[in-house]
């Protein structure tokens, strides 16, 4: 039998989100469903691929003082924790770009939209020509990319910046990921490279930079 002449069912997606029920952006992070039923819940698409990511091909200032700020301070600290990782790694790396292109530094930023999309954001960048969120693992990066992904939906329809696409990363502090939400569409993508730190550090900096000043 040639199973390439069956016909092709077309499945309703199954509903994993409970009408009437409240999810913080934390819940989204504990549930087991697959990331692309929630996301078709909410409206949205998933994809998975190698993003192409604006850089910033400037001179960084901040890239030798990162770098060896890192260098000099993790021989003497081991962040475990996810509390840690903030203190150490990503505070201190988020705050450098914001001096770098004078954005403002949103921490535990609180944002309601609907029951669905609630919830705080552990970081979150805005600039005069975008905005980037920020989401702080200590190790799952795929159930924080799920968190992350809602949101960023949440942020398209909650800020008034007109730009096509809204970006946000998860990050273990070592390990960066990224991702963009495609508002036309309604899809997100989420990038297949990873970022490590501090071997790739200045190209992750060359990104941040880049998507906070529109290039």
């Amino acid at each position: 039998m040639n199973l390439s002449n069956l016909p092709k069912l077309n499945l309703p997606k199954p509903k994993v989100l409970i009408p009437g029920q409240s999810y913080s952006f934390s819940n989204y992070f504990s549930l087991s469903f697959s990331p692309e039923d929630i996301l078709a819940d909410l409206g949205c698409t998933l994809e998975r691929q190698r993003l192409v990511l604006p850089h910033y091909d400037g001179v960084l200032p901040c890239y030798e003082f990162l770098s060896n700020y890192l260098e000099r301070n993790l021989t003497h600290v081991n962040p475990i924790s996810e509390i840690a990782r903030r203190e150490v790694m990503v505070a201190p790396t988020l705050l450098e770009i914001c001096s770098q292109v004078d954005a403002r530094l949103n921490i535990e930023y609180p944002i309601v939209v609907n029951d669905w999309l609630r919830g705080n954001l552990d970081y979150y960048l805005a600039a005069t020509e975008n905005l980037l969120v920020i989401e702080a693992k200590q190790s799952d990066l795929g159930k924080g990319f799920t968190q992350l992904a809602v949101e960023l939906i949440a942020i398209d329809q909650w800020t008034d910046l007109d730009v096509p696409d809204l970006y946000g990363a998860v990050t273990t502090g070592e390990i960066w990921k990224f991702g963009k939400f495609c508002r036309s569409e309604r899809k997100v993508i989420e990038d297949r490279n990873l970022y490590r730190i501090p071997n790739e550090l200045e190209e992750l900096l060359q990104i941040l930079v880049a998507i906070l000043v529109g290039s």
